[in-house]
């Protein structure tokens, strides 16, 4: 299994690839807004090819697809939380803890 730091810096090679082709066609690469508005576009895809794999539209070969495109989801989050200088190794263990404990606490009331 590949570690979230190696894939992370996997994505963001990615990322200046990109940024070296909008240069070359748009004269400048994407800000960070446009990473993130390219991130709705991409989680609006991810929501048609739910509805697919829950038989509400047809799209074929839609759970290749749908694994694509939430491989697609995860770039642009590793991509923006390095582009926002966000530890989103640190950010994801500390709001794990806090869902866990927030949860345990809830179960202990019920």
């Amino acid at each position: 299994m590949t570690s979230f730091n190696a894939m992370a810096e996997r994505a963001w090679r990615v990322r200046e690839l990109y940024g070296e082709a909008e240069a070359r066609r748009y004269g400048r690469a994407w800000t960070r807004e446009e990473v993130a508005l390219g991130f709705v576009g991409d989680v609006g895809d991810l929501m048609k090819l739910v509805q697919a794999a829950e038989g509400v539209r047809a799209i074929p070969d839609a759970q290749g697809k749908l694994a694509h495109e939430l491989a697609d989801c995860l770039w642009s989050v590793m991509t923006l939380a390095r582009m926002y200088e966000v530890d989103l190794e640190a950010a994801f263990e500390t709001t794990m803890d806090e869902l866990e404990a927030g949860l345990s606490a809830r179960a202990g009331q019920s």
